[in-house]
């Protein structure tokens, strides 16, 4: 128990792939939205 390894394949993998997902997300967004602003008048 005194040496818990900060990355494990076994359950936080699954937390790191949403975390990046969401991340992805946010970005994609992001861009969507300045894109969206950039055309209007």
């Amino acid at each position: 128990m005194g040496n818990i390894p900060l990355y494990s394949w076994g359950n936080g993998s699954f937390i790191m792939i949403g975390v990046f997902s969401f991340v992805i997300i946010v970005l994609v967004g992001a861009v969507i939205l300045m894109m969206n602003s950039d055309k209007k008048k």
